[in-house]
Parts: C-alpha cells; structure tokens; sequence
C-alpha cells in the first residue's frame, strides 16, 4: 500500500505515525503531506528519514489511501483531488462528515457499510467517537429514547497552539491564546464557535454525528461541551434513557463484550476511567455505571478516551486497516 498522511507534522498526523508503526500496516511507500511552509522539512518513521511533501506532489504520486488530518477547508479543496486520482480518502476533519452520500464510519460499529466507491471517507468527531463505541451496543439492545451528554474535553482537542497556551499560564508567561480565557486552573463551556442556537459546534456534532451513526435520528440528544486543562482525554458524563427496561448487569455484560471497550467500575476500590489513565492507549473506558433514579429505565455512564487516538488517529487507521483487509482499496 502506497499510503499518505496529510496534515504529517501536525499534533494527530505526528500520532497517526505513531500509530501506524504500531499497528504494521503493510506499507509499501509512505508519503508525509504537509502545507507549503513545512515542504521539505525532515521527518523520521521506523528509522528512516522522510521528507515532507506538497499537496500536488501527493496527488500526483497517486496513493493508495490518503489520511486527512489538516483542517476542513484543506479537505473540502483536496479530498476531491485525490478521489479523482482513485485515492481512497479517510478524512479527520469536519468537511464531510454530514454529507448524505459520504459514510461516517467507526468500524466497530458500521464498518461493514464501506464499499470501493467510497473514495472519501469522514472519520468522526473525537466525542463522538468514544461516546458511541458504548452507546451502540446498547442501543441495540434496549433502544435509547433519549441522551445527555456533559463532555469534560482535552485541551489537545484544540491543537498545539491550546498546548502551548496552558504551558505558558503554568509557567507564567505570556504568550499567543488559544481561548478567549485562561484555561490553566479553570474550565471553559465552549468548544468549538457558538451557533444561533447558542450550542456551541462541538455540542451540535455530538447531536447531528450520533443520528447518522447509530441510524436513528428519533433520539432526543442535548450536549454541552466543558474544556477543561488536561491533555490525556476526553472524559463525558452520559445520561441514557430506554424504551425497555434493563439491569445494570446486563448494561455492564454488553459493554465488556464490546471490542474497543473496557470496563473499569469498582468504586470501593476507586476504579474508575481517568484521562490520565486513557492516554496512550486505543479503547474506550466507561465506569461510574449506575441506575438514574429519577427516570424510569435510565443510567448513567461515564465515557473516557484518549482523543488523539481513538478519538482521532487510530479511528482513521482502523478504518484502513478494514478496507486493506476486506479488498477495498
């Protein structure tokens, strides 16, 4: 496989590499895809050394599957290009995700919806993501009237620029902001721009992306998306309410089953999902499982992940590793 990574020296290209590496895609070219200002920079993967290159260049060398992780108004302008080479895009960004005709795929849930002529494929939100690894199972089993999401989110989840903010509070000293407020001992509610609605972005992709990747657009979801100064993961604290009656053990049976998810819930023992705990690491932790006693058939989650990888990077792998796997590409 001819494989390119576009968006190579950015906060998720640097750990789509990384990722890669690990996971021993049969990779027999690598391209590192970058704007104008990082071409011929010097990148190293798996001892060799790589040098970046342009977006034509990429498009010209005609790879196998590209993966996208360099904004949205890149992917709207060169996801087609590449498709038109037949480069297979997985696509990190926002620009496609609600597109009709363009799946929006986490491959343990609908994976088995690609075909090859999906040429541009949208990788989720971060969120989302790991919210729905553990929603999908039980909406199956007990149907899911109706969703609240409170999300706790990674200040990674903004980029390096969002890093280098909190550093500089915690060193004091001043610097370029990612936010309109300090985020170094503080938590910010708003990810994302705010809409006429006054939900933010952030809160209304984990509305619009759930609908579209469960299939069931009838669940009455309301979010609110917090930035807190942490930069293991998102953490979520998710309220689900059923149409059928459950057992807390059947709720912890399903998502032990689940590939991707680990169950992590012993409070006497204060075992729990933490970011700190997520980072580095590819599933999808969910404690805290208890009865809402306040609605009937309604619990409570609490949904942790570390949001550069399967929030990001390793969700876009999967995703290839499918379609190399199932002839696809």
């Amino acid at each position: 496989m001819k494989i390119a990574v576009v968006g190579a020296t950015g906060m998720v290209g640097n750990v789509m590499l990384e990722v890669l590496a690990e996971r021993k895609l049969p990779i027999t070219e690598l391209l590192l895809v970058a704007s104008e200002r990082s071409v011929g920079k010097e990148m190293v993967f798996e001892g060799k050394t790589h040098t970046v290159i342009g977006l034509e260049t990429a498009v010209e060398a005609r790879p196998d599957i590209a993966l996208f992780s360099a904004g949205g108004s890149t992917s709207l302008e060169w996801a087609p290009k590449f498709a038109a080479v037949g480069t297979t895009v997985i696509d990190n960004s926002s620009a496609w995700r609600m597109e009709q005709d363009k799946k929006l795929i986490v491959p343990e849930i609908n994976a088995d919806q690609l075909t090859p002529e999906d040429k541009i494929i949208a990788n989720p939100n971060c969120s989302t993501i790991q919210m729905v690894m553990a929603l999908a199972p039980l909406h199956k089993a007990f149907g899911i009237k109706r969703i609240v999401i409170s999300t706790y989110q990674s200040i990674t989840g903004t980029g390096m620029k969002a890093v280098e903010q909190l550093n500089n509070e915690m060193e004091g000293t001043s610097g370029t902001m990612a936010y309109p407020h300090l985020i170094h001992k503080n938590a910010l509610p708003h990810c994302d721009v705010f809409l006429e609605n006054d939900y933010t972005k952030e809160e209304m992709k984990l509305v619009h992306e759930t609908h579209k990747i469960l299939g069931d657009s009838s669940i009455g979801i309301t979010a609110t998306a917090i930035r807190i100064p942490v930069v293991g993961g998102h953490s979520e604290s998710v309220n689900l309410e059923f149409e059928k009656p459950y057992t807390l053990d059947e709720i912890r049976r399903l998502l032990e089953q689940t590939p991707g998810v680990v169950v992590l819930d012993n409070p006497e023992k204060n075992a729990y999902p933490m970011p700190i705990h997520a980072e580095g690491k590819d599933e999808v932790f969910v404690g805290r499982i208890r009865r809402d006693e306040s609605v009937e058939n309604a619990v409570n989650l609490w949904i942790v992940a570390d949001n550069l990888r399967k929030g990001a990077a390793t969700n876009t792998i999967q995703i290839a590793e499918y379609l190399i796997q199932h002839q696809l590409v």
